[in-house]
């Protein structure tokens, strides 16, 4: 499903890949625009490739290969400027992508008007299987309003260091198979995350997108249940912060 909402928005288009728009520019986030990775199939329809096209400028929050997709971001165009974490540069500019630039928690470049800082995560940088290594980061995306993508991570105490600075927070409160390992949030513990970061709303992310073909005929209640178990752990623990549920394809105004 294609919708159109007033800027400032949010567009999920599945997995870890988001179009932020505000302050007339467009953000991509981890673009994923396959229906195939590996062992993993697309269980929603794919994004329109206009919605990933349009965007001015993309952040990668970290190396592995659900989140740095080499052949989504050649659909783009290997002109595309893109922000990726330090040590990512030389690997992107020897597949040909000309317009990469590094950088590391707390380092601050600017897109038009919009300030984009980059945050820790808790998360591996491993690219596997043979590298290389970059730090997993977070995004703050400053404009109109202050949108907080947390990439992939675990939940850390510094986290509440950004209290008071965002306004939303797109979380991540799954992944891809029934279990999850070692550098991920789960619902509750995403939960958790909103009562350190304080933000008036959160978008639960990374869920629902990808499965392996056996594992989701025999158990689908992961690609559906954690945005609603997130909703229901956030509702006792941040009382206080709205939470939307976008399936992949829709948006949300964010204007206050």
């Amino acid at each position: 499903m294609a919708m159109s909402c007033e800027s400032p928005s949010v567009t999920f288009l599945g997995h870890s890949t988001l179009v932020v728009e505000m302050d007339g520019m467009r953000v991509l986030t981890d673009p994923l625009l396959r229906d195939r990775l590996a062992h993993l199939h697309r269980h929603v329809p794919a994004p329109r490739p206009e919605l990933a096209r349009a965007a001015d400028v993309t952040l990668i929050s970290h190396l592995h290969l659900d989140h740095l997709d080499v052949p989504s971001l050649r659909r783009l165009g290997n002109d595309r400027r893109l922000i990726v974490p330090a040590g990512a540069g030389p690997f992107l500019r020897r597949r040909g992508f000309s317009r990469v630039e590094e950088v590391r928690p707390g380092e601050r470049t600017t897109a038009g008007s919009l300030r984009i800082t980059a945050t820790p995560a808790e998360h591996s940088g491993f690219r596997p299987p043979l590298g290389p290594v970059g730090a997993a980061l977070g995004f703050v995306i400053a404009g109109q309003r202050r949108v907080y993508f947390a990439g992939d991570t675990d939940l850390f105490p510094a986290m509440a260091d950004l209290a008071g600075t965002i306004d939303v927070a797109l979380l991540p409160v799954w992944g891809w198979g029934r279990v999850l390992g070692p550098g991920h949030l789960d619902p509750r513990r995403a939960a958790q995350a909103l009562t350190l970061l304080r933000p008036s709303l959160a978008i639960p992310i990374h869920w629902g997108t990808f499965a392996a073909r056996g594992v989701r005929k025999r158990d689908p209640s992961f690609l559906v249940e954690p945005p609603h178990q997130f909703a229901q752990h956030a509702a006792v623990l941040a009382p206080d912060v709205a939470v939307t549920i976008l399936q992949p394809g829709e948006c949300v105004s964010i204007a206050g």
